[in-house]
């Protein structure tokens, strides 16, 4: 196959050109390096470059249009590859962050010789497990229940309770799916123009050369959880968005994944469900640019909160959605997490084939999830881009499902499982330590280097309600 670098260089291309951003722009990048960096037959050192470095180049492109001169950017893929591990690495007051994976949490081999992959780490996930199970919080316990069933028929029971299972497929087998079929031939991002508004330039960078970035005084309604949504948001914060995390009180959270993709946002709460909640949203709406989100499709809706009604509501708005499955087929609506994708869309049997059979091997980060945030935030860069030029609202649609498609589609990687892992102590050059609400922690330093404009998050992570609603002044 053609080398790792020409790998990404050819996949960003095709991203670049399918968002309509200005050729003239790829003459500025630098990618180096190659795969295989970390053991997987898959090209995941091409993916995490490529998807990373659109959304860099985005910025980039954002900086021309508002100072009118090009900066030099720069990826390298050992650095995008350890970000993708990012929260692998976290460190609070110098130790391990806290284990967030439940102890039911995983693979199971079912009656039938299938296997199955249960998600339990928000208390609501597992506790339906456990009642569609009828066993006890025990590993000894789910796996001997599992025993007796059919895999495909646990993840079919599991989703009709509105639970994350998935059983596991071969790429043959997902191909033949219904819901494979409804994605074939999609690209791992869409962007599609939703309504009419008037060009509207970014506002003038500030006068501070110091503070002046690619984002300065756009403002993004995160209303993202978990890793890919926050990993978007984190990254536009990285070139100087006022990014406004969104939570509540009644949603679940995984406390290390917060502490590692809040820096650079402000945090707030607000449950759309409270009329008063809705009204202080709806003013923020007005005064955004972007809104991120990633509940199932058509979960907003109801609350007046989709992008039909935000481009109603604030004409111009850049509206940004993550789905698992895709915003179309019968699984449209079906929960999923990173790990779920994979096993469902073939590529832990995949893996596990390459290494000579055996259990189901997953690949080694949360590519799906860190490939679909950094394609998120170009989306919504690429999309500010074209409403600057051509006005409009926007809506940017990114999959889990399409984001494996894409990498599946780059091919394989002869001998990749072979690769040595990559440990903490191997990546010392690509961490730095930031004060934050917990503590001081030590992170992976973002990898898209812009030559004027370094990214970096002016914000620590906060525990989430720690800010008011409401923006800061866009100057």
């Amino acid at each position: 196959m053609e080398s790792a670098s020409s790998l990404s260089a050819a996949a960003l291309a095709s991203l670049w050109q399918d968002a309509g951003l200005p050729g003239e722009a790829l003459a500025h990048l630098r990618l180096s390096g190659s795969d295989p960096l970390l053991p997987s037959s898959f090209a995941v050192g091409a993916a995490a470059q490529a998807s990373l470095a659109a959304s860099a180049l985005a910025a980039a492109a954002l900086w021309q249009l508002r100072s009118g001169s090009w900066q030099p950017v720069a990826v390298d893929m050992r650095h995008a590859l350890a970000e993708f591990r990012s929260e692998r690495y976290l460190r609070v007051d110098g130790r391990p962050a806290p284990e967030f994976h439940d102890s039911i949490a995983g693979l199971y081999r079912c009656g039938d010789g299938g296997w199955v992959r249960l998600h339990t780490n928000f208390p609501h996930h597992r506790d339906g497990v456990l009642r569609l199970l009828g066993c006890a919080h025990e590993r000894d316990a789910v796996a001997v229940a599992l025993a007796q069933l059919r895999a495909e028929e646990v993840e079919r029971e599991a989703a009709e309770a509105g639970l994350a299972v998935a059983a596991m497929r071969s790429f043959e087998a997902w191909d033949r799916h219904p819901q494979a079929q409804a994605l074939r031939g999609w690209p791992p991002l869409t962007l599609e123009r939703i309504g009419e508004a008037p060009p509207a330039a970014p506002p003038p960078l500030p006068d501070d050369a110091e503070a002046a970035r690619p984002l300065s005084g756009l403002r993004v309604l995160d209303l993202t959880r978990i890793i890919a949504g926050p990993v978007a948001g984190r990254t536009l914060a990285a070139h100087g968005a006022d990014v406004l995390l969104v939570t509540a009180a009644h949603l679940p959270a995984i406390a290390p994944l917060v502490i590692d993709t809040s820096r650079g946002k402000r945090s707030c709460q607000l449950d759309l469900r409270d009329a008063e909640d809705a009204r202080t949203w709806h003013k923020l709406l007005h005064g955004a640019d972007v809104v991120l989100q990633a509940y199932r499709p058509g979960a907003l809706e109801g609350l007046g909160a989709g992008p039909a009604a935000a481009a109603r509501a604030r004409p111009g708005i850049v509206y940004v959605s993550l789905s698992a499955y895709g915003h179309a087929g019968p699984w449209a609506g079906r929960r999923g997490f990173d790990s779920l994708v994979q096993t469902a869309t073939g590529f832990n049997h995949a893996e596990a084939e390459a290494g000579g059979g055996g259990a189901p091997r997953p690949l080694p980060a949360q590519v799906l999830d860190h490939a679909a945030g950094y394609l998120l935030a170009f989306g919504a860069m690429a999309a500010l881009w074209r409403r600057a030029a051509e006005g409009g609202s926007w809506h940017v649609r990114v999959s889990l499902a399409q984001v494996g498609q894409w990498l599946r589609g780059m091919g394989r990687i002869p001998q990749g499982l072979a690769a040595p892992e990559q440990r903490f102590e191997d990546i010392g050059d690509l961490l730095m330590t930031l004060p934050s609400g917990f503590g001081e922690l030590t992170v992976v330093r973002h990898a898209g280097q812009l030559a004027q404009t370094p990214a970096r998050w002016v914000l620590p992570s906060v525990p989430l309600g720690t800010h008011a609603a409401e923006w800061l002044p866009r100057g």
